[in-house]
Parts: C-alpha cells; structure tokens; sequence
C-alpha cells in the first residue's frame, strides 16, 4: 500500500494536467480570495471570513481532491496499470488506498494551510473541531464521488467532461449557501451535494449557530458520502470497457 502511495505521489509531480487541476489553481484561487479579503476590508466585513472559509474549503476538495482522483484512475486503468496491481499480492482495498492516499493527504495539508492563513488574517473559527469534521466528511463524500465517476470516465482527457458537473455543482452550491442574504438556507440549498457542509464550515467559523442544529446538518453531507460510496461500489471498473 505504502508503495503504490508513494509510486502515487511521484507521479503527482510529474503530470503537468494534474498538477495544475490539484495544486496551482485552486492554491492560486485561494490566495485571490484571501487577497480581495485582505486588499478591501470592507468587502470582507460584508462578506464574512465563514463564507469564503466555505468557498476555499470546496474550491480545494472539489477540484484538488475530486477532479485530480477521477483523473488518476481513469489514467492508471487505461494504461492498465490498475490491472496489473490486482495481480499483485495486494488486495483491492490496500490498492485503492494507496492510490487515493497522496492526492488526500496534499488536498488535507492544502486546506489546513489555506484555512490558517485565512484564520490569520480574519479571525480563527469559533469552533475547530466542528471545521475539521466537516472537512473531513467532505472529503470522504468527494472521494466517494470521484471513484464513482470513475467508472464512467474512459480516460484521462474524458475526465475534464465527466468531473465538469459535479465539481462545478458543488462549488456553485456552496456559494450559493455560503453568500445566501437570508440567515436560514432552505431546505434545498442544504439537501443538495455541498450545501449543508458549506454552511457547517460557515457556522463553525462565525459559531452563530447552536452545537445541536450544526451537528444536524451532518446528515445531508454522510446521506451523500453513502450515497456517493454506494454509486462508487456498482461503477467503478478495474479494466477498460472491452
């Protein structure tokens, strides 16, 4: 297991598109916000650091973790690479670790820094252990999501039209519930994928909302990871489509 991660991480490096996809835009996106929130006082009292908390926190999962982990195993199954692993003494479960664990510990460290640097300038969140939670949650939702897409993705470059939907989706959602004008989402803003989890990173940031109704919104967020691990469970292939 420990091999193949590592095997994993090298390669990381060595793709150009992936590196991009994981690692300059959504970092360069991130400094931007910080930037604007830093560069106009102002607009970060109107907006809020919980909300742009929000944005960077899926920013990050949705196109360093999601993106780049549909766009690594379409590759490692075209090249049949993945085959060749289950020929090995490994067993599925230890491969799928291996693979996903560098591309999931780097969007880790890359939201702890992002979300530190922004807690530097505007304020620490009210509440750390229930920002962890929910990045964590997201992250297994969003991986859960990136294996079942891809199954349905053929190769790498088909990967930038599979991945389109959701992560573009998430990103909005969560901007949608992080900037709303009203104090309560509605009921659809929580229930679709990002919505509740964007709204948890807003109110472990600004602790506005009691323990009992943030602990709640978990739920929308673990019924997508079902949902997502569930789909990943009757799509995901080890071989090319003959």
């Amino acid at each position: 297991m420990f091999a193949i991660a590592r095997s994993e991480l090298l390669q990381i490096f060595r793709n150009r598109l992936v590196l991009v996809t994981m690692l300059i835009v959504p970092v360069a996106s991130s400094a931007f916000y910080i930037y604007l929130h830093r560069a106009f006082p102002k607009l970060g009292e109107v907006l809020g650091v919980g909300p742009i908390a929000a944005m960077l926190v899926f920013l990050v999962v949705a196109m360093g973790l999601y993106a780049t982990t549909v766009t690594t195993l379409a590759s490692r199954r075209q090249n049949l690479f993945l085959k060749h692993l289950r020929s090995t003494a490994a067993g599925d479960t230890g491969i799928l670790t291996g693979l996903l664990l560098p591309v999931t510990a780097v969007t880790l460290i890359q939201t702890a820094v992002v979300l530190a640097v922004l807690a530097a300038i505007g304020g620490a969140p009210a509440d750390p252990l229930l920002l962890a939670a929910t990045v964590l949650t997201a992250v297994v939702m969003m991986l859960g999501f990136a294996l079942a897409t891809a199954g349905l993705t053929t190769s790498p470059d088909h990967a930038q039209v599979t991945t389109l939907p959701l992560m573009v989706g998430t990103m909005v959602v969560a901007g949608w519930v992080a900037f709303s004008d009203t104090e309560e989402p509605g009921p659809l803003k929580l229930l679709l994928p990002g919505g509740s989890a964007a709204e948890l990173v807003v109110n472990a940031w600004t602790g506005d909302a009691a323990l009992t109704d943030s602990l709640l919104l978990f739920a929308p967020t673990l019924a997508w990871a079902a949902v997502a691990v569930v789909a990943a469970t009757r799509l995901f292939r080890w071989e090319p489509r003959a």
